[in-house]
């Protein structure tokens, strides 16, 4: 399924690598984190080199809803709670810069992007409590959050928690603009990573420093994040001609949808799952029915769907990919929220990359324990991830060639999903989504 982002930005092709090359650092993966650490280390004159397997800007950030905002579901509650008001600070702040960020660099370069400053909202059609707790402890974290009874919404709510001076674009016309002076090379799948040579199927990148910007880290070990991650689907639908609704926003409550303008289309957003984990309601067809209800001259137009790698604290991993690795780099685990952490990423990490400390490096180190944050998602993630490994024993099982766990059929989207860490793999079995680095034999 192509994206609204996908069919409307075509961003001209790179050539592969041409052979053996040396640089001072090789970025993996061609997203908006992996281009944007680049980007950043270019302009303090590092000589940095990205590979993508595909195109830049074929994997998740062309299926993004690309709002960009610190306003992160009801996160900035239970990061209190679980792991202290500071690190919730310093969370929230690293994410507000980001959003700023975006404007900076667009505005600076010109990049024509269908950019829009507007509001964030986290809304409910059930209570408000929860979002009055939440509007009170991120505007006392110095977020510039505020309670509201009414929205722009097409229906009433309870309550409404309003993050001001937020964003949203047109995530690929970004890429296309801010990749254009970057050296990237396309169709160049890297294979494995042994200390400081990256070796691909065109050859060997050597680097002083290596960053793993590919959505699910594909090295098991070191680093073991195939224990600490498992990926969410989402689904989006385009329908238009719609009114604007004046603001992003996001259900909190069970079975509720997201909403946001594109121009005069909107974007409606639904149906969260593990990956792996199929619903028996058709999400689309879900989708369909409440766009007919609340914009009834509307039409749908396209969709899709997306995968996010989820942390089991709900924060992202930044930083040194292992004590064992310390020239390697990492930045996976944004959730739900891409757009802002992939910018909050690429500044962490080429600061360090150039021998700096951020404020913020203890706060997304990947080397961090919160236990009481990680403790009940841990124990769901592994009951989850056994089941599926045990399944991939059975007789004439569909195995997923990560670690052999047994492929889903999502008859929604037409892949095979592994429930253990989140692979998906198209009808005819290439890969749509790591951590598996290879397809797996066409299927009837």
């Amino acid at each position: 399924m192509n994206s609204l982002w996908t069919e409307t930005a075509p961003i001209p092709g790179r050539n592969p690598l041409p052979g053996n090359r040396r640089t001072e650092v090789v970025v993996i993966g061609a997203g908006m984190a992996g281009i944007l650490t680049a980007f950043y280390l270019l302009r303090h004159h590092v000589h940095v080199v990205v590979l993508e397997a595909d195109r830049i800007g074929s994997g998740q950030t062309g299926y993004t809803s690309a709002k960009i905002t610190s306003q992160h579901n009801l996160i900035y509650g239970k990061l209190v709670k679980t792991v202290g008001e500071e690190t919730a600070r310093l969370y929230g702040k690293a994410n507000q810069l980001a959003v700023e960020e975006y404007g900076k660099l667009i505005r600076r370069y010109g990049i024509q992007c269908h950019y829009e400053e507007t509001d964030a909202y986290l809304y409910s059609v059930q209570e408000s409590e929860k979002l009055l707790k939440e509007a009170e402890c991120a505007r006392r974290l110095g977020l510039p959050a505020t309670f509201e009874r009414e929205t722009k919404l097409p229906f009433p709510v309870f309550g409404a928690v309003r993050f001001s001076g937020q964003a949203q674009f047109h995530p690929l016309e970004f890429l296309r603009d801010i990749s254009s002076g970057l050296t990237v090379y396309e169709r160049t799948r890297v294979l494995k990573v042994q200390g400081h040579e990256v070796v691909t199927n065109r050859g060997v990148v050597k680097a002083d420093k290596v960053v793993f910007a590919t959505h699910y880290p594909f090295i098991n070990v070191p680093g073991f994040y195939f224990t600490k991650m498992y990926q969410e689907k989402s689904y989006i639908m385009e329908i238009g001609p719609v009114p604007s609704i004046h603001g992003m926003y996001l259900g909190v409550d069970s079975k509720s949808y997201s909403f946001r303008n594109a121009q005069d289309k909107l974007l409606l957003g639904y149906g969260s799952h593990r990956t792996g984990s199929i619903p028996k309601e058709n999400p689309y067809i879900a989708m369909e029915q409440t766009a007919k209800h609340l914009f009834p001259e509307a039409v749908g137009l396209r969709k899709w769907s997306a995968q996010d790698c989820m942390t089991l604290d709900g924060i992202p991993y930044i930083g040194t990919y292992s004590a064992l690795k310390p020239d390697w780099y990492v930045a996976t685990g944004f959730g739900k929220w891409g757009m802002s952490t992939s910018m909050a990423a690429a500044k962490i990490l080429s600061m360090q990359i150039l021998g700096k400390r951020t404020p913020y490096d203890e706060v997304f180190t990947p080397r961090r324990h919160h236990i009481r944050a990680s403790a009940k998602t841990l124990v769901s993630h592994s009951l989850k991830s056994v089941k599926g490994l045990s399944g991939g024993v059975l007789k004439g099982a569909v195995n997923c060639p990560h670690l052999g766990c047994r492929l889903v059929w999502n008859r929604y989207d037409k892949r095979w999903e592994c429930p253990c860490h989140g692979s998906s793999f198209e009808i005819n079995g290439k890969i749509s989504s790591n951590p598996a680095q290879q397809s797996i034999p066409f299927i009837d």
